[in-house]
Order: C-alpha cells, then structure tokens, then sequence
C-alpha cells in the first residue's frame, strides 16, 4: 500500500467470503473517481465476482506508476496512461488493458471579459499542473487546436484542477481547466469559447486500466474479474436508473455541495457516457496518445499496439459479462 498516496476504500473484512482474491486497486484522486469508488463500495460489483477490494484514492501519476512497477498495487483502473507508454518505451513490463473514461471530463474556464475565445490567451497567464502533467497537456493540446501561440502564453503552475478553479476564480490566472460539470455561476467564472475539452479532444483518452505483465500473468483471473466489475460499474453509472445512487455516493463524497452541483455531474454522464462501457481501447486511440506523447518530447517512437496493449483480458471480462 502506498502511505499517504490517498485513502484506502475497502469493503469490511466480515462482508468478504475467506476464499475471495485480494486485489489492491490505485486510481486517479479525481472528483468524479472518488464518486465512482464510492458507488463502487454501494454497489458491491466487485465483490459480486468473488474479489476482496482495496481501492487507492492517488493525486500522483508517479505513484501509481511506481506502485504498479514494484508489484505493490495490482492494477490501475481508472487513471491516465499517457506516463505509461514513455515508461514501456524505457522497458517497462506494463499493458494497457482497457480504456475507463474515453474523453477528458475537463473545459477552460476564465473570469476575465476580455477573455472571450481561446485565442484571446496569447499575452495572458494560465493556469495549470506541472509541465508534463495531465493538465498541462491538455491545455497545450486545447490551445494548439486553436492555433495559439503557446510561446505568447505564460503557465503557472497552480496543481490540481481543484486549485486551478480557484486561482481562476480569485481573478490570480486569466484561465484554467476544471471539471466541464462544474457549476461555474457559483465560482464567477465562465467557460471560453470551444473550451469543452469533452468535445474538442475526444480523441485523448482520459482514462484507462493498466497493470504489469508480471500481474497479467500471475493474477489474471483477478484482474479480469476487475476489468468486469467496472464495466458493470460503467454500464450501470451511464444508464438512468442509476440516478439515485449516483447521487448518493455523489453527496457522501462531497457533503457540502449543493444539489445543482450533484445534478450537473449526473447530467454530464448522461449526455457525453465518457465510460468504456465494452473496455477496449482501440489502436487509433493508442497511437493518438503515442503521438500526443511524442509531440510532447516525453516519448521518441511509436510503438506496436501489441508491445503496449493486451485487450485479451477486456475480452474475458465482457464474456464473464454475458
């Protein structure tokens, strides 16, 4: 277990059969995922499949990596890859198994009026992670799209998307990416113009499930019995019904929204369904993010589909599924 990576979200030992698979899950710290771990819990789709879950709440991409590497998490269900296929290049033992959220759930927000488009930012501060971070590539990639001179922009390094919101909303950066579900009225801020990442960069994938070849091969039944958890969890999450939970697990999360808050990340799934309710992620998609990485400078070639992903797993689950 990674110490102070996030909080460990289990279900109670007296609730698991003896004979079920312990399986340490490390995902993404985002919002909408700590929702998605909370309904897991309500759920129970995990156990259902004869699995022992520990699900990782991780802010750091590294981490997980890490973690993931030395064998002390068996898999990432729902995190970025992107420092993945770098890591595989390097030599790294890892496969992409199945995509999670197919499309960013981000959008550029600004507080200032003479922001108007995208365009507009060049001679203006914005706000992201770290260079090579999450966020700060899909801000690059939103921008480039628009033909803005990146060099006539100035990035701040302000952290998570939480905190950019903030900073944007205190008037300290011109923009910033935060959640396209957000509830901008409340912060004083507005989305830009063709800033919905959700439609302009439908091609990134978000998120996906990855885990070391040494996992795969000693832990297969494990992780597909995973792999089909979450895709019932996905299925379920982007069908109506699940209205009710959904916003349940939304408000044990996050007590001191309010209900707009809590609707608008319902009405966001329902009207983009992000998730990979059939898992696979195909090569189009792989090589997007090869060469996004390659842009980028953080990855020199581009690689086979095969060296970098094993959709076989995904294909098990689905059958599992029925």
């Amino acid at each position: 277990m990674l110490i102070g990576a996030g909080v460990a979200l289990a279900a109670p030992a007296s609730a698991l059969a003896a004979d079920s698979a312990k399986v340490t899950i490390a995902n993404a710290s985002g919002g909408l995922n700590m929702v998605m771990t909370e309904l897991m819990k309500q759920v129970r789709y995990l156990e259902s499949f004869g699995l022992a879950p520990e699900i990782m709440g991780v802010a750091d991409g590294s981490r997980i990596l890490g973690g993931i590497v030395s064998g002390s998490i068996d898999v990432s269900m729902m995190s970025g890859f992107g420092q993945v296929l770098p890591a595989i290049e390097r030599g790294a033992d890892l496969k992409i198994l199945a995509g999670g959220s197919l499309r960013p759930t981000t959008a550029m927000y600004t507080g200032k009026p003479n922001v108007q488009s995208l365009k507009d930012l060049e001679g203006k501060v914005v706000g992201t992670g770290s260079i090579g971070a999450l966020v700060y590539q899909l801000t690059v990639l939103l921008l480039r799209k628009y033909n803005v001179d990146i060099a006539k922009v100035r990035f701040v390094n302000i952290g998570s998307s939480a905190d950019i919101i903030k900073a944007v909303s205190a008037g300290t950066v011109d923009a910033g990416l935060g959640a396209t579900a957000l509830d901008a009225d409340r912060f004083h801020i507005r989305p830009i113009s063709h800033g919905n990442m959700t439609i302009e960069l439908a091609d990134y994938t978000y998120q996906g499930a990855w885990a070391s070849t040494r996992k795969i091969a000693t832990e297969r039944e494990a992780l597909v019995k995973c792999l089909a958890a979450y895709a019932k969890l996905y299925r379920f999450v982007q069908s109506p019904q699940a209205k009710d939970a959904f916003i349940k697990a939304r408000r044990a999360v996050f007590p001191n929204e309010t209900d707009r808050d809590h609707e608008l990340e319902w009405d966001f799934i329902q009207t983009y369904k992000p998730f990979a309710v059939n898992l696979a992620v195909g090569p189009d998609r792989i090589r997007y993010m090869q060469q996004v990485n390659i842009d980028f400078q953080v990855q020199k070639t581009l690689m086979p589909y095969a060296r970098v992903a094993d959709m076989s797993l995904a294909a098990e689950a689905l059958k599992l599924l029925g």
